[in-house]
């Protein structure tokens, strides 16, 4: 359409031209100019398209300007000082695009300038002139308007891209997971029951698949998990499922539970320091269960254990002998959240109880 106008232009102007025959050639020499950039700009699907694409946009601006000064060539002064260079403001604009899309808002708007640059000095209207005149306006604003619109589809694209991939890591993570459960699963089960039932040396290998079964049973649990894609938010739940042991029983949503990355952070050490607690006071035989809820407004976290429990006051005494563990990396860390942790069982029982911390952040 560009180059229709700039040929209506020519048949309307070439009567008014000096030096008519060369006035042709230039149209020719554009309308040829725009289908090779048109071909060259098209083709998207080999690996030098990128650099190809970034020269043919330089040479627009090339021929653009060229084109432009050739106007005084085939007009006197009186005429292109007061008309449109020759190839039209209209056709210049496509190099303009061709910026703003290829490079965005900022390369965009310098093309712009330094199009509308070359028109007025062509003009000769660095004066007074230039503040009644709408070719520079009209470049900038189409150079900003394009590129923050290129911009906004390559984000898009790219967004839409990363979710067509996770759909698709997801389905294979389904399938995967029913073949696992129908298989693999049903066997370190019942490997897990029977060396366990017979004892003596097959109680390590039950023990062994106990803890392969688990392994893979959150691994199908996160089969759902939000995929960190370095945001400021990150899902909650793989970080307390990859503490799951045989004694480590975590459940959790089925829905992500999405938080801030350092409150995710927090939380996790937070839990990891109560389950170390776990394993090192409440006895060898002690299990461990990790409950995450999500409230809307709080995200609450319990650690429970079925061991030997805490005597009342014990970690207030700890305290002040000067042992901060427990006071630094559980309780410290959850009210640095704006959030508490509260040890449940010196209200509930004490010693033979077990322990139950109730670790509880809120939103926002």
């Amino acid at each position: 359409m560009t180059l229709l106008y700039a040929v209506g232009q020519q048949v309307a102007s070439v009567p008014y031209y000096h030096n008519q025959r060369l006035s042709w050639v230039l149209i020719a020499s554009m309308a040829v100019w725009s289908g090779i950039s048109a071909i060259m700009l098209s083709q998207w699907h080999f690996p030098e398209a990128i650099r190809l694409r970034g020269w043919v946009v330089l040479g627009d601006h090339v021929v653009v300007i060229a084109l432009m000064a050739s106007t005084r060539l085939v007009a006197d002064y009186d005429w292109y000082h007061g008309h449109q260079t020759l190839p039209t403001t209209l056709w210049a604009t496509n190099a303009v695009i061709s910026a703003a899309i290829l490079r965005g808002p900022l390369f965009g708007v310098g093309s712009g300038m330094l199009i509308a640059a070359a028109s007025i000095t062509v003009r000769d209207q660095w004066g007074q002139d230039v503040w009644t005149d709408a070719t520079a306006p009209v470049l900038v604003s189409v150079g900003l308007a394009l590129g923050l619109a290129a911009n906004t589809a390559r984000t898009a694209q790219r967004q839409l891209e990363r979710a067509v991939r996770l759909t698709a890591a997801t389905e294979e993570r389904e399938r995967l997971a029913r073949q696992v459960h129908d298989g693999v699963l049903q066997v370190l089960s019942y490997i897990k029951r029977r060396g366990t039932e017979i004892g003596g040396p097959t109680a390590e290998l039950a023990q062994r698949a106990g803890e392969q079964e688990v392994a893979l049973r959150v691994l199908i649990s996160e089969q759902g998990a939000r995929v960190d894609d370095g945001g400021a938010e990150v899902d909650l739940r793989p970080l307390l499922t990859e503490h799951a042991t045989p004694n480590v029983f975590v459940s959790t949503p089925g829905d992500p539970v999405p938080v801030g990355r350092w409150a995710a952070t927090e939380i996790a050490a937070a839990v990891a320091t109560a389950l170390s607690n776990v394993g090192l006071h409440a006895g060898p035989d002690a299990k461990a269960y990790v409950l995450l809820e999500d409230t809307g407004d709080a995200v609450i976290v319990s650690v429970r254990d079925d061991g030997v429990g805490i005597a009342p006051g014990r970690l207030a005494e700890a305290e002040r002998e000067g042992r901060m563990g427990v006071s630094r990396s559980i309780v410290g860390r959850i009210e640095a959240l704006g959030g508490t942790a509260e040890l449940l069982t010196e209200e509930t029982g004490g010693v033979g109880f077990g322990t139950e911390w109730e670790l509880r952040v809120p939103r926002g």
